[in-house]
C-alpha cells in the first residue's frame, strides 16, 4: 500500500461553519456480549430529539477494540442502531465500555 503524500491537516474550532442545525453529544455505556469470529450484534441506544435524516458523525469507545467494528445510524425517531461485529480470527469478549457518539442535523 502506497503512503499518503500531499496530506493537510488544519485544527481549529471552526465546527462545521453552519452544516448542522442542531449537535447531540451522546454518552453511554456498552457491554456487547463475546462475539467470535464473523459475529456481531446490533443494539439500540435511546437518543431524544434525533431524527431519520441525521447523521451519526462519530462514534468512540474507551477500550481497544480488538478487531471489533462498531458502526451507528440513526434507526428512526429518539433511536441509534450500534452494529458491533467481530472482524478477527478470534473470539473477543469487551469488558463493558463507555462509548461516545456526535450526531448531526443537516442544516440543507
Amino acid at each position: 500500500m502506497a503512503a499518503a503524500s500531499a496530506v493537510t491537516v488544519t485544527r481549529g474550532n471552526r465546527q462545521f461553519q453552519g452544516a448542522f442545525s442542531e449537535m447531540f453529544f451522546v454518552t453511554a455505556t456498552l457491554d456487547p456480549a463475546s462475539l467470535a469470529d464473523g459475529v456481531g450484534e446490533t443494539e439500540t441506544v435511546a437518543v431524544p430529539g434525533v431524527a431519520l435524516g441525521d447523521i451519526v458523525i462519530g462514534v468512540s469507545n474507551s477500550l481497544d477494540l480488538q478487531d471489533i467494528t462498531v458502526t451507528a445510524y440513526v434507526q428512526a425517531a429518539d433511536a441509534v442502531e450500534l452494529r458491533v461485529q467481530n472482524e478477527g480470527a478470534a473470539t473477543v469478549d469487551l469488558a463493558s465500555a463507555t462509548i461516545k457518539l456526535l450526531i448531526g442535523r443537516p442544516a440543507w
